[in-house]
This record gives structure tokens, C-alpha cells and sequence, in this order.
């Protein structure tokens, strides 16, 4: 394995192609294990996902945000149903901030998403994203079956860098496989759009936000970026796009599950500059663990007093709540602060 290259010390670019063997894995945990304990930020490369299903997916979802609004209406997120959302809520109100929607569309699925009625009933007895039926559009004809080989192919490298987080952890290497083994993980594709007019006070194409769940890989499909990762109390720094690379962030689940040892850091999408007619694509993967799973301090870590989590007591509880309050303001109310 090539030695982890380091942008600023702060976001580290981490080769996977050595994971196979002992040796390799045990120096890829490592510095897996420093960049969660700092800005819980990540670029991987030879992570082995095939680049022409990255491609396929991009050019696929591309197609399909271009469409006309009907073709896209057609399949809109509405009761019982995931799909496409005209406007993507703001994440800032996962925080309790207020601030105007988020500049950007979006489309999301999950993989519990075309289980029977009643196996995504049992999922929580609450409402939760991942109860929701999957609907697939007919144009592009490819769109569903794309899908499907990327969330597939994206959990199975997410599990494979969850036993990575384990050996960072000094845990046993299949520490969380029983804990992902019925996983509610889900895709969406945000697409942010040529800005025409100009952003109301404070409204960004992604408000400032941590994820919620255990880890976030994601895929940019330009270099013209935008995504921020705060540092300290105040600075904000750009991450840059890797070709053919992936970004990985830890989410709130796993700082909770170390006790705080590992950080589920800030970060944002800004706007282009004025005059820009650009638009870009981002793909997270939101790995989630089994909706019944505890949110407590686990492993060594168990004896830590457990950080606030609103009285949640399991993940699905935890990342529903995030949901809920990301989406829980109609933004047609929204009225921009004095």
C-alpha cells in the first residue's frame, strides 16, 4: 500500500487496495483511526467499486433531473412512498437553526425500500424513512436497475469499512457486523442546480449539518465543488474532489458509539459565485445500522457516560428525529429572520 497522502492534515486521502491482506489492513485502520478522532473526514481511493457504474449512476441521474417536472413529479416522495423531492428541506434544522430551504433537488431510496408492506412496517414503531416504498421512474430505462447495483456494491464496501472502524477501534474485526446485519441504509442524489436567481439571507445548496448515521460515503461527479468541513469553532475548509474517489465521513452514531472519541464533524455545501451557471451531482450513501440498534457508548467505551441524544434509545429513534426536524418546516412559511 502506498503511504496515505495528507491535504492540510486535515481531510487524508486513504488508499483501500491493500485491504486484503493482514499487514494492509492493519495500516489502513490506522489511518482510518486518526482521521476520525480529528476531522472525521476521509478520501479513499482504490476502494474497487467499478468506475463504470460510478459513471452509469452519474449520466443516469443526470438524465433523469433534467426531465421535464411532470416526468419528475410523477414519481414525488408523498405518504408512504420515497422518491423525488422538488425541495430537499434544510439540513440546518436538524440543528434547531432556522434558515430558508436548501438550494437543490433531490431524489432517495432506500434498501429496505422494496420489502413487502409488511416487512418495512416492522422496521420501528415510529415513523421512519426507511418504512417507505421505493418508486422507480421509467425514463431513463435504466434508472431502477442502476440503483440497485450501487446501493449493493456501496454496502458492501460500507461493511467492509465498518471491520476497518473496528480494528481503528482495538475491537474485534466483526465488532458490528450483527449491528448492520438487517441495515436500513439508503442513496440520494442531490442535485444542485444552476442558480438563476440570487440565494435568500443565510440559504446555502446545503445548510451546515453533521450526518447522523455511522458513516456517509460519497460521491462528487465534478471538481467544481463546494462542500465544506468546519475546523474549530469557526473555519471552514474546502474538500477537494479526488478523481475517481470517494469521501467518508463518520456520522453522530459513531461519535456516540465511542463516547465522543470520534467526531461528527460540521460541514455544508456553499453557493457558486454570482453569475454561475453551474450544476453538479452529489451521491451520498448513508449507511445505517439496524433501526433497533442502541446508540449507547459500546466495546471499551461502554463505561463513558453517554452524550446527550435527546432521549433517543436506539438509531432509528435518533436519525427519524433528524429527519423529521430537517423536514418538519413547509418552506412556503419560511420568513428570513430580521
Amino acid at each position: 500500500m502506498s503511504t496515505p497522502t495528507v491535504i492540510e492534515g486535515f481531510v487524508p486521502v486513504i488508499d483501500l487496495s491493500s485491504r486484503h491482506s493482514a499487514t494492509g489492513r492493519r495500516t489502513i485502520a490506522e489511518a482510518i483511526g486518526a482521521a476520525c478522532a480529528s476531522s472525521g473526514f476521509f478520501t479513499i481511493v482504490g476502494h474497487g467499486v467499478p468506475t463504470e457504474l460510478i459513471d452509469r449512476m452519474c449520466a443516469t441521474n443526470r438524465e433523469f433531473f433534467v426531465l421535464p417536472d411532470a416526468a419528475k413529479d410523477a414519481v414525488a416522495h408523498r405518504p408512504g412512498i420515497s422518491g423525488f423531492r422538488r425541495m430537499a428541506g434544510s439540513t440546518a434544522h436538524s440543528l434547531d437553526k432556522k434558515t430558508p430551504p436548501d438550494l437543490c433537488e433531490v431524489f432517495s431510496a432506500h434498501v429496505t425500500g422494496d420489502l413487502s408492506d409488511r416487512e418495512r412496517a416492522a422496521l420501528g414503531d415510529y415513523w421512519a424513512s426507511w418504512k417507505l416504498a421505493n418508486v422507480w421512474p421509467t425514463a431513463p430505462a435504466n434508472f431502477a436497475d442502476t440503483w440497485h447495483e450501487y446501493m449493493a456494491t456501496l454496502s458492501r464496501l460500507a461493511g467492509d469499512l465498518m471491520r476497518l472502524f473496528a480494528l481503528a477501534l482495538k475491537l474485534d474485526e466483526t465488532f458490528f457486523d450483527d449491528i448492520f446485519d438487517h441495515h436500513v441504509s439508503s442513496v440520494a442524489v442531490n442535485y444542485y442546480f444552476p442558480q438563476r436567481e440570487a440565494p435568500l439571507p443565510g440559504q446555502l445548496r446545503r445548510g451546515e449539518h453533521t450526518d447522523w448515521g455511522s458513516l456517509t460515503i460519497l460521491y462528487q461527479d465534478t471538481d467544481i465543488g463546494g462542500l465544506q468541513v468546519r475546523h474549530g469553532a469557526s473555519e471552514w475548509r474546502d474538500v477537494p474532489t479526488i478523481p475517481g474517489g470517494f469521501i467518508v465521513n463518520i456520522g453522530d452514531l459513531m461519535s456516540l458509539w465511542t463516547g465522543g472519541r470520534w467526531v461528527s464533524t460540521m460541514h455544508r455545501v456553499i453557493n457558486p459565485e454570482r453569475g454561475s451557471s453551474s450544476s453538479r451531482l452529489s451521491i451520498p450513501f448513508f449507511y445505517l445500522p439496524n433501526h433497533d440498534a442502541t446508540i449507547d457508548p459500546i466495546g471499551s467505551f461502554a463505561d463513558l457516560d453517554a452524550p446527550q441524544h435527546y432521549g433517543a434509545s436506539t438509531a432509528g429513534e435518533w436519525i427519524s428525529r433528524k429527519m423529521l426536524k430537517t423536514f418538519a418546516a413547509d418552506p412556503l412559511d419560511y420568513q428570513p429572520a430580521d
